[in-house]
């Protein structure tokens, strides 16, 4: 019986803490723990120095995270057993303003996009993670009907779905969602069957629902979601809905920053940058189309970039314009988000990474 309670209470002691990584357009990447018992951040302090930052990718297979930056470039950083950061290696992306990456299954090849003048391509790692040379590229062509950020193409992101065999590329430019087969052998990226958009939407960011029955596409410049239904065989995609993210059309300044389904696939959240909030929407699992739940104050200015924790039970929003980082809690049965808390300082946050 005592040793039953000691046990208890050392588990009841145990720590929660994860590592966190924070990327800053100031001055670098920064780390802090989270506690996913009480849903409390540390401080954060910074890894490494690196000029302009921008989006996070986690090897699947290596300990390294890997980031676009400016100068055009691609790093990729070995995690230490302390967790600390070391720069193994850097390539050029072959085009302007970087913003987005990710990694295919095997942690071999990375997938980017380039916001200037609308590129995106695959890369080649090492065995250790270093980046090699450009096994794929493609510079769209292009504009949309808004004169001021669609003068030209703007790829905003890339995703890879289960299979490893398609990649998914929103370009914000062109009102599209691109789709390329992906050869995890060679790199080699080559046509698929594209997704049109609204005229004037801008497809920013894009996530896919857990069975992949769906993948939902926020849009930057008139502040909606588009649903498609997602043939996993084809890899084609359909429309079948499209909602605001905003509690009032005539709010106009505005803009939709990031996209994320819950693990358990039941809710969708975006982020509002202008009206500061996260907007909930709860998922029909039979056909993907989603409905209003609840749109939560975010805690601070500028939602650049959330992520849910993998209990589901807290999301994490980097504020770009107020500096910070704010927990909410996360209810997984409802889907509705609690106030904001445990809010600390960061320099110009845009991205945040789980380890």
């Amino acid at each position: 019986m005592k040793n039953t309670l000691i046990l208890s209470l050392l588990a009841s002691c145990a720590s929660f803490a994860e590592p966190l990584y924070i990327s800053s357009y100031a001055n670098g990447i920064y780390l802090a723990e989270f506690d996913s018992k009480l849903g409390k951040l540390s401080e954060p302090k910074l890894a490494i120095d690196c000029e302009g930052p921008s989006f996070l990718a986690l090897n699947p297979t290596k300990p390294v995270i890997h980031c676009v930056a400016k100068k055009n470039e691609i790093c990729s950083f070995s995690i230490g057993k302390d967790h600390s950061l070391s720069l193994l290696g850097t390539a050029s992306s072959n085009g302007n303003d970087p913003c987005h990456l990710t990694l295919d299954h095997s942690g071999m090849s990375l997938a980017f996009a380039n916001y200037g003048g609308g590129s995106f391509g695959t890369l080649s790692l090492d065995e250790s993670g270093k980046p090699l040379k450009i096994t794929s590229y493609e510079q769209m062509s292009g504009t949309g009907p808004n004169s001021i950020r669609q003068e030209a193409p703007h790829a905003h992101g890339v995703y890879f779905d289960q299979s490893n065999q398609h990649l998914f590329i929103p370009d914000l430019g062109i009102d599209k969602v691109l789709v390329r087969k992906f050869d995890p052998k060679s790199g080699q990226l080559s046509p698929a069957q594209d997704l049109s958009l609204v005229p004037g939407s801008g497809p920013r960011h894009m996530a896919f629902s857990p069975d992949e029955k769906n993948a939902y596409v926020i849009n930057e410049l008139n502040n909606t979601v588009t649903v498609a239904k997602y043939d996993k065989a084809s890899a084609a995609l359909t429309t079948i809905q499209e909602v605001s993210t905003l509690p009032d059309e005539s709010i106009k300044s505005s803009s939709t920053a990031e996209i994320e389904v819950h693990p358990n696939g039941k809710f969708v959240y975006g982020s509002n940058r202008g009206h500061d909030s996260i907007v909930v929407f709860q998922r029909n699992e039979t056909d993907g189309t989603l409905q209003l739940v609840q749109h939560a104050p975010c805690g601070g200015k500028t939602p650049r970039h959330f992520k849910i924790h993998r209990s589901g039970k807290w999301l994490l929003c980097a504020h770009l314009n107020s500096n910070s980082l704010t927990v909410l809690r996360l209810d997984p049965e409802s889907g509705k988000l609690g106030e904001p808390s445990s809010t600390v300082s960061v320099p110009m946050p845009n991205c945040i990474l789980f380890r």
